[in-house]
C-alpha cells in the first residue's frame, strides 16, 4: 500500500458528481502536486484528504491507517492555505505556537520547534513581529512553519503561491523545493499553474472534471502524454494542434495530410486509425525549426511576437489550428503580420484520434 492511499473516493454536492471514483497512491516522502484548470477537482480532493470534506464514497488512507472517518486533527496532516490564515493580533511566534498550545505542548517543546521552524525557514528575526508588518513572502514562510512545527505525517498546500507576484513565487517555489529536501516530507500540492507542477513535483497528477486524465514524472507527461487534454496541458506555451486526415496507416508509422503543407509521415503506432479518420497531430513550439528546416514545413503569418530577450514567442495563423506558437531565438527577425516558414520534425509529434487519445509510439 501506498503511504497516501486514495480508493474509489467519490463527491457529490447534491445531485452533482464532483470527484468520480478516484484511485491514487502517493508514496512517503515524494512531493506530488495536483494541477488542472479551475474547477477540476483538484482542491476539493486535498480538503477530502485533509477532512475538510466528507466522502460519499470510498476511503483514505495515510501511513495504513484508515483517516476518513476520523476528525482532520487527527489524520497526522497540516494546511497551509492560499490566504496563510494568520491571527492579526498574533506575533509570528504566537502564531506559529497556537497549535501546539491548543494540544497543550509543554512551553519547552513549543520554543524549541517554533525556533527550528523559524530557522529552517530564515525568519528567526521576525518572530515578535505581527502579520501587518511582514512582507507576502515572510507570511508564507510564517503560514508553512505552522505547518512544520506539528511535525506532520503529510503536508497539504493549497495553492499557497497563487497571491504573489511573479519574483516572489519563482524564489518561494526554489525555498519549498529545499524544504522538501530538507524535511524528507510527503507533501501533496495543488496548484493550476503547470509550471509549479513541472518544476516542482516528483509526480503530477493531471486532473479534469473530477478525473484522473494521467498522473507520472512530469517529463513523462511532458513527452508522452495519455491524451490531447494533458498535451494541451502541460507545457507553456501548450502543445500546437493541427487538424488533419490518415491518409496512409502501417504497422509502424501514421502519414496524415494535414491543411496547407505537406503530408507528414509520422513514427506511431496506427492502432485503430485508418485512412480516411480525422486526426489531430501535436508539436510543441520548441520542437519546430523557425528557418524552415523539417520532415514539413507550414506558412503562416505571424498574428503576434512576444519577445523575451534570450527568446520570442510567434503565433502564427495557419491553417487547420486555433493558436500556432513557435518558439525562436530572441533576435528572429520577424514581425506581426510577416510571412513565416517553419519546420516541422516528425520525430517530436503526437497523433491523437478522434477521441483525443494519444497514439502509441513506434
Amino acid at each position: 500500500m501506498s503511504y497516501v492511499e486514495l480508493k474509489s473516493v467519490r463527491k457529490r454536492f447534491g445531485d452533482a458528481e464532483i470527484i468520480h471514483g478516484i484511485d491514487l497512491g502517493i508514496e512517503k516522502e515524494e512531493f506530488t502536486v495536483f494541477v488542472g484548470p479551475s474547477g477540476c477537482g483538484k482542491s476539493t480532493l486535498l480538503r477530502m484528504i485533509a477532512g475538510l470534506e466528507d466522502l460519499q464514497d470510498g476511503s483514505i488512507h495515510i501511513g495504513g491507517t484508515r483517516v476518513d472517518q476520523l476528525q482532520p486533527a487527527e489524520r497526522g496532516i497540516a494546511m497551509v492555505f492560499q490566504n496563510y490564515a494568520l491571527y492579526p493580533h498574533m506575533t509570528v511566534f504566537e502564531n506559529m505556537a497556537f497549535g501546539l498550545k491548543i494540544a497543550k505542548t509543554a512551553a519547552a517543546d513549543i520554543r524549541a520547534k517554533v525556533e527550528r521552524a523559524a530557522s529552517i525557514l530564515q525568519i528567526a528575526e521576525i518572530l515578535q513581529r505581527r502579520p501587518r508588518e511582514l512582507s507576502g513572502g515572510q507570511r508564507q514562510r510564517v503560514a508553512i512553519g505552522r505547518a512544520i512545527v506539528r511535525e506532520p505525517k503529510v503536508f497539504l498546500f493549497d495553492e499557497p503561491l497563487s497571491t504573489l507576484d511573479a519574483k516572489l513565487r519563482v524564489q518561494m517555489r526554489l525555498e519549498l523545493t529545499r524544504l522538501r529536501r530538507q524535511l524528507r516530507a510527503t507533501m501533496i500540492y495543488v496548484t493550476h499553474d503547470q509550471v509549479e507542477a513541472m518544476t516542482m513535483a516528483d509526480r503530477i497528477v493531471v486532473l479534469n472534471q473530477g478525473r484522473v486524465e494521467q498522473a507520472g514524472r512530469p517529463l513523462d507527461l511532458y513527452h508522452a502524454p495519455r491524451n490531447r487534454f494533458v498535451a494541451g496541458f502541460i507545457g507553456s506555451p501548450a502543445m500546437n494542434f493541427l487538424e488533419g486526415t490518415v491518409t496512409a496507416a502501417a504497422r509502424s508509422s501514421v502519414t496524415i495530410a494535414l491543411p496547407g503543407g505537406a503530408p507528414i509521415t509520422v513514427p506511431r503506432k496506427p492502432g485503430a486509425a485508418k485512412p480516411g479518420d480525422a486526426v489531430a497531430l501535436g508539436v510543441r513550439p520548441e520542437a519546430l525549426d523557425s528557418n524552415g528546416k523539417g520532415d514539413t514545413v507550414l506558412e503562416g503569418r505571424a498574428a503576434a511576437v512576444e519577445r523575451l530577450g534570450n527568446e520570442t514567442y510567434v503565433y502564427l495563423e495557419v491553417p487547420g489550428s486555433n493558436e500556432f506558437a513557435v518558439h525562436a531565438a530572441g533576435d528572429v527577425a520577424v514581425q506581426p503580420g510577416d510571412l513565416m516558414r517553419i519546420g516541422i520534425p516528425a520525430s517530436a509529434c503526437q497523433v491523437f484520434d478522434a477521441t483525443g487519445q494519444s497514439l502509441d509510439p513506434a
